[in-house]
């Protein structure tokens, strides 16, 4: 099944970070013949707590020189305020909570995919495009969401909630390519992003480092609190639960007769609770903020394979939708990194059904409390 495209002599905007995948997307558009123009978002940063005018962000800067070297008409558009409000103070109070968030669903789902878009098509492009590693593709009445063509690669995890309005509006030119030919592609076209290595963690913090964030922004957010075991004996002090992720062994500092993990984030009391291997994970899960991609809400259970984390191993599972935006995932066996805040996606071979924000699990050590 091949790639969808806009329809020939197109205006397309391509959604430009500065990096290679989204630069070597308007070079295949030029090639094919759109018309295309680049718009990059700039986003909110740390530099912009200590600056009333901060820098260009090189990012940015890498951008505008990429069209330039292209030919093609450049735009930026100033998103700080807005990326602040839904994705960094989301960041935070996900944390509070005790929740490990990923920022970049709720950047691709408000900013990317929303207030981009809004002003692409001001702009008067027909279509948005960007480097993403996904498929598009129309039959039976409807548009399908599809893996990349590079599973090593694929990024449907980041993009389960688009929808219909949405994807009729978006394209994807490196959803047919492997990372490797992208690169051998910018590199004989000489685009100046060619061997620019690729962002790592969360791109809008220093030294991409949550941790350092939150007890510089928010300290209250790190303050320290007890450990305890899953019949509630105190086993020592942590430094803060923003620091730990469901499945963590390292960084406990605990000593112990078997390796500990964390089992449970439990921001009421700011407590973590730990044990063994063998009282970690779970096979159900509550899910919420639940996108279809069909855009209609299942008449009933569905089954599936899902993913709980970006590199996770797919497995088998049954969903039961539980309300419009809410349902229930029974998974074929215990997983270990069932983790609150985290997306967990659905799909049928290779298309993305939706998916939604695990919000709590049923784990194994609840059933072994009291023991």
């Amino acid at each position: 099944m091949e790639n969808a495209w806009p329809p020939a002599g197109a205006a397309v905007a391509v959604a430009m970070s500065g990096g290679v995948d989204s630069s070597t997307a308007a070079l295949l558009l030029l090639e094919r013949g759109y018309r295309v123009f680049g718009i990059t978002m700039r986003i909110w940063t740390e530099e912009d707590l200590h600056s009333s005018s901060p820098a260009v962000p090189p990012a940015v800067q890498r951008a505008r020189q990429t069209a330039e070297a292209l030919g093609i008409p450049w735009h930026m558009l100033d998103l700080r305020e807005p990326f602040r409000r839904q994705v960094v103070e989301y960041l935070i109070a996900e944390y509070t909570r005790g929740r490990t968030p990923n920022p970049c669903v709720m950047c691709n789902r408000h900013m990317k995919f929303g207030l981009l878009l809004e002003e692409a098509r001001r702009l008067g492009a027909s279509h948005l495009a960007t480097g993403h590693y996904v498929r598009t593709a129309f039959y039976d009445g409807r548009w399908h969401l599809l893996r990349g063509r590079d599973r090593r690669k694929d990024q449907s995890y980041m993009l389960y909630m688009l929808g219909q309005e949405v994807l009729a509006q978006v394209c994807f030119p490196l959803g047919e390519l492997t990372k490797t030919a992208v690169r051998r592609l910018a590199a004989e076209r000489g685009l100046p992003t060619a061997s620019q290595e690729e962002s790592q963690e969360i791109c809008f913090l220093k030294e991409r480092d949550y941790r350092a964030f939150l007890r510089r922004l928010a300290p209250e957010r790190m303050e320290p609190g007890p450990i305890y075991d899953v019949w509630g004996r105190e086993l020592g002090r942590h430094k803060g639960l923003a620091g730990y992720t469901i499945g963590q062994r390292r960084g406990l500092g605990i000593a112990a007769p078997e390796p500990l993990y964390v089992l449970d984030i439990d921001a009421a009391r700011n407590a973590l609770i730990v044990g063994p291997a063998s009282q970690l994970g779970g096979d159900t899960a509550e899910v919420e903020d639940v996108r279809y991609v069909s855009g209609e809400v299942p008449a009933g259970p569905f089954t599936c394979t899902a993913k709980i984390r970006y590199q996770a191993e797919e497995v088998e599972a049954t969903v039961v939708p539980t309300g419009p935006d809410t349902a229930e995932v029974h998974f074929a066996r215990p997983l270990r990194d069932i983790t609150p805040g985290q997306g967990v996606v659905f799909y049928a071979g290779d298309e993305v059904l939706g998916g939604g924000i695990l919000r709590s699990a049923r784990f194994l050590f609840q059933a072994n409390q009291g023991r």
